[in-house]
């Protein structure tokens, strides 16, 4: 699946936010869309990662932000929460629901 096949709630809930926080976080989530074939389950893979990141936040401050200055354990928890909600609110949406940018 590629990012243009997400519905614009989830790539608004995922990338806008991530991209406001810093770039690296965004390409992992683009990296993660190519593993999956539709939004729903897009969504849950992306909680999925959070609860993981989440877990070890040291590791995943490495492993994300590898070639940059790595910002504060406290500002990665709280977009990864404030992603985590979005996430959730998608999730409400019906599928049938979504608006889609591109059909595929």
């Amino acid at each position: 699946m590629d990012t243009d096949a997400l519905s614009n709630e989830t790539y608004a809930a995922v990338f806008y936010t991530s991209d406001s926080y810093h770039h690296n976080l965004t390409l992992q989530f683009g990296l993660l869309a190519s593993h999956f074939k539709n939004d729903d389950d897009y969504l849950e893979e992306a909680q999925k990662r959070i609860e993981n990141w989440k877990a070890d936040l040291n590791r995943s401050l490495n492993a994300i932000f590898f070639d940059t200055n790595k910002p504060s354990s406290a500002s990665l928890l709280i977009i990864l929460n404030e992603i985590e909600n979005k996430i959730n609110a998608v999730k409400e949406i019906p599928i049938k629901k979504r608006t889609f940018e591109f059909k595929i």
